[in-house]
C-alpha cells in the first residue's frame, strides 16, 4: 500500500488488489470511530481509498503508514441486505455461455453468493458488488442499451450490480428487483454502502 497526498487536505492509499482496499476502508472507517483518524469522507475505490478532509494530511499519512488493517474477515457489525430478484434477465444465456453452465445453475450461484459492496460509483445507490470467483468475469456488451430499467440486476467483468435508476448501461441482465436502492429522503440516502453484505435472494 502506498500513501499519496491529494491537494491540501486528502490523501489516496493506492492498494495491491480489492482485498486490501476493503481492508483499509474498515480499518479507517473503524478508527475514526474511536478517535484516531480525522477525515471528513473516506471513499473507497476498486484499487484505492480516498481520505478527503484531513486536517494535518502530513501527519495522518505518518500515522497511517504505522497501522496494519485487520483481516477482513467476520459478518459481526457489518450490515446484510437481501434484495429480493426475479431472475428474468435477458442475458441470462449470456452469462450461462460464458460460465459454461445452465441457466439454472446461473441463477443458484448468484443466489447463493454473499456478495459485499466494495465501493459506490457510475450513479446515486450504484454499488459495485465483489463476491463472484475472478473466472465468472463477464464483458460488457459491445454496445450499450440506450435504457436499462430501475431495479435490472447486472454483471460486468467481476462486478455484480443493481441499476438504481433507468439509464444507459452496458451490464449483463440477469434479473430485476423492486427495492429502492436510492432515496434522497432517507438517512441514508443509499440503501447499498460500502461493506455492506448483499443477498440476490431468489422470489
Amino acid at each position: 500500500m502506498r500513501i499519496r497526498p491529494v491537494g491540501r487536505h486528502a490523501l489516496l492509499l493506492d492498494c495491491d488488489d480489492p482485498g486490501q482496499v476493503e481492508q483499509w476502508r474498515a480499518e479507517l472507517w473503524r478508527r475514526r470511530t474511536t478517535g484516531e483518524l480525522s477525515a471528513t469522507e473516506i471513499v473507497p475505490g476498486a484499487g484505492t481509498v480516498l481520505l478527503d478532509g484531513v486536517p494535518d494530511p502530513e501527519s495522518t499519512a505518518a500515522r497511517i503508514a504505522g497501522w496494519t488493517p485487520a483481516p477482513v474477515t467476520t459478518t459481526a457489525g457489518t450490515a446484510t441486505v437481501d434484495v429480493p430478484t426475479v431472475y428474468d434477465g435477458e442475458d441470462l444465456p449470456r452469462v450461462a455461455e460464458h460460465w459454461r453452465t445452465t441457466v439454472p445453475e446461473v441463477v443458484r450461484r448468484l443466489a447463493d453468493t454473499e456478495f459485499r459492496v466494495a465501493f459506490c460509483g457510475f450513479a446515486p445507490g450504484f454499488g459495485y458488488l465483489t463476491g463472484l470467483p475472478t473466472r465468472y468475469a463477464v464483458p460488457r456488451l459491445s454496445t450499450p442499451r440506450p435504457r436499462v430499467p430501475a431495479g435490472s440486476v447486472a454483471l460486468a467483468g467481476p462486478y455484480a450490480g443493481i441499476y438504481p435508476t433507468a439509464s444507459p448501461g452496458g451490464w449483463l441482465l440477469v434479473g430485476r428487483t423492486t427495492l429502492t436502492l436510492f432515496d434522497v429522503s432517507a438517512d441514508p440516502p443509499a440503501t447499498l454502502t460500502p461493506g455492506t453484505r448483499v443477498r440476490l435472494v431468489t422470489v
